[in-house]
């Protein structure tokens, strides 16, 4: 290889810039980038634009002379980054291991903050960062968007797409969010704390069900707490750090109580996206140490459904079913997490005759609220998952996140669940 002194990223940031402990930070990881190139190979929208800028060595040139110039973004700058799906398959593959995903965070928020967007995107993504994190306002908009989609032909195309998304009503949950505790059925084991969420427990509440059934049924106490809530993923992709950070203050505060009380052995995220974020809280707090020893202990014991599951050691079910899943690698549990082997031991485990799905480091075109602002991509890349999987012939789609299960539903015809759900099932549940 090329030897880092006379290829890597030079920056010119002053003093006055690298006092701001983001910049300093973003400084270290931009001189860590030696543009060997490894990272185009596997970037979804560099695979398919063809573009230097829509790759993460060109976006790094642009976060350079973005965070650098002190000026506001430009707007060609702001699209370019707009178009990452953060699914941080460049991470995989760069061989000096640049920090990609913390660096484009520390993007979108300088970009939130120093960009003026089009009055229609900041409407838009406004009412996705107030009302996704919030079941109660989510519901009623969801039930509202099921009654106005006889009218989706009137509305802008970035409406229509919504609209296209609106999942048919869910039934009701089991769980109530007022019933904060769930004992174990017979003696416990563990007491856990279960990230009750914010879009899931709307447009598909069964998955939490099915998790406090499995957990129960095993030997576990399953803490809800009431005050726990979004995990802020949505708002810190969309560079809102201050409400991704009100979110973490609420979730951490929340489980310290239960720690310091009756005691927790996990706290289980059966959705990847936020897993990602909850396991890596502290990094949201680099200027408050407080707040960031707090995170880091919560981080410490936080874990997947499906990492918490093999810890237990489920017993071999009474009635595996030998069908074919094909199972589906969130790109937050793939790149980000390292969970890969854990979900498919687990199927395995419960009978089923597990396939993986070709180019499974590509990202299925979910990634948060990206399948909503950025329609176009997002469905390419949904076709193409969607054809891929079709490949293996499954009976059964699993996956691990809310956003891949909602997205890859809308372009395959096969079931997909959540890989909680199937295990549930085979272990008695419905």
């Amino acid at each position: 290889f090329p030897t880092p002194s006379r290829h890597c990223v030079q920056t010119h940031f002053s003093p006055e810039q690298l006092a701001d402990v983001h910049i300093a930070e973003a400084d270290k990881i931009l001189k860590s980038c030696q543009h060997y190139g490894f990272c185009t190979s596997g970037c979804p929208t560099y695979v398919l634009l063809h573009d230097e800028n829509d790759s993460p060595r060109g976006r790094i040139d642009l976060i350079k002379e973005m965070l650098e110039s002190g000026a506001p973004p430009k707007s060609e700058t702001v699209a370019h980054l707009d178009g990452c799906l953060s699914c941080m398959s460049c991470m995989t593959t760069c061989a000096v291991q640049v920090d990609y995903m913390h660096l484009v965070d520390t993007a979108r928020v300088h970009i939130e903050k120093h960009y003026t967007r089009p009055l229609p995107e900041r409407l838009l993504r406004g009412l996705l960062a107030w009302a996704m994190p919030r079941p109660a306002v989510f519901a009623p908009l969801m039930a509202l968007g099921r009654m106005g989609k006889p009218l989706k032909r009137l509305m802008p195309a970035h409406l229509r797409n919504m609209m296209d998304f609106i999942p048919p009503k869910a039934k009701a949950a089991a769980y109530s969010p007022t019933l904060t505790a769930y004992p174990s059925n017979g003696t416990r084991r563990w007491r856990v704390a279960l990230l009750a969420g914010c879009v899931q427990p709307v447009i598909a509440p069964h998955i939490n069900d099915a998790t406090i059934r499995l957990l129960t049924r095993f030997g576990c106490e399953v803490v809800v707490p009431a005050s726990a809530g979004c995990c802020g993923s949505l708002n810190l992709h969309m560079g809102m750090a201050d409400a991704a950070q009100a979110s973490a203050r609420r979730n951490i505060k929340a489980w310290l109580t239960e720690m310091n009380g009756d005691g927790l052995d996990a706290i289980i995220v059966n959705a990847s996206g936020c897993g990602t974020t909850i396991k890596d809280y502290a990094h949201l707090f680099l200027d408050d140490q407080a707040t960031r020893a707090d995170a880091e202990k919560i981080a410490a014991i936080s874990c997947d459904i499906s990492e918490w599951l093999v810890k237990m050691q489920l017993p071999a079910p009474s009635r595996p079913q030998r069908l074919r899943v094909t199972y589906h690698d969130a790109c937050s549990l793939r790149n980000a997490q390292k969970v890969t082997a854990e979900p498919r031991a687990l199927l395995k485990h419960a009978g089923f005759i597990v396939s993986d799905v070709p180019e499974a480091h590509f990202c299925c075109g979910s990634a948060g609220t990206y399948n909503l602002l950025q329609p176009g991509m997002a469905k390419q890349l949904g076709e193409r998952k969607a054809k891929n999987i079709a490949g293996t012939s499954p009976q059964i789609i699993a996956a691990g996140n809310i956003g891949c299960v909602t997205q890859i539903a809308h372009y395959s015809d096969t079931p997909i669940l959540h890989t909680v759900e199937l295990l549930d099932w085979v272990h008695g549940g419905e």
